[in-house]
């Protein structure tokens, strides 16, 4: 299964930090909506995310809740019917809640830098560090330390869980 180290943050700054990652970027800022739907499981995280009225992702995922860099392990199914998908999931598991959010998203060497602006809670960054074969997690945690600080991000802005766990305790 596919893994990667993240970590998720308030953005104290979100133009500094867009700034800052547009000159680090590899690439020009891919701008993404997105819905994800979380769904009710009995372990990890089950979401949809759809992207367009053809394109969805089922993405299950595993990862602690916990601060600072953790390990992510995931799975992603791609689908051309979101919404028949959704339904079908819906009856199967029932919706846990929905996350909308616009993400701004950055390639800096093997890290995706997503700011997310996320209805009902702010703006966010979180990096994902995609580990390579035979790359471990504590090399994945160095870059995201080093980004972290090239980001202007400090340790007191990370949070821990989803942004469906923000939304709940928000409610």
């Amino acid at each position: 299964m596919p893994a990667n180290i993240e970590i998720k943050a308030r953005a104290r700054d979100f133009e500094d930090i867009r700034d800052r990652a547009e000159k680090l970027s590899d690439v020009p800022v891919e701008v993404i909506p997105q819905e994800d739907i979380f769904f009710h499981v009995p372990q990890g995280r089950l979401k949809l995310r759809i992207l367009a009225a053809d394109h969805g992702e089922l993405i299950y995922y595993t990862r602690p809740d916990q601060e600072g860099p953790k390990r992510s392990d995931y799975h992603i199914a791609h689908t051309s019917g979101p919404d028949d998908l959704k339904r079908v999931l819906e009856l199967a598991y029932g919706i846990r809640g929905v996350v909308k959010k616009t993400r701004y998203l950055y390639l800096v060497g093997q890290t995706r830098v997503h700011l997310d602006d996320v209805e009902g809670l702010g703006r966010f960054m979180e990096l994902e560090v995609v580990l390579q074969e035979g790359q471990g997690d504590a090399e994945g945690q160095a870059i995201a330390d080093d980004l972290m600080a090239s980001l202007g991000v400090e340790r007191g802005d990370l949070i821990e869980g989803a942004y469906m766990d923000l939304l709940e305790k928000a409610v």
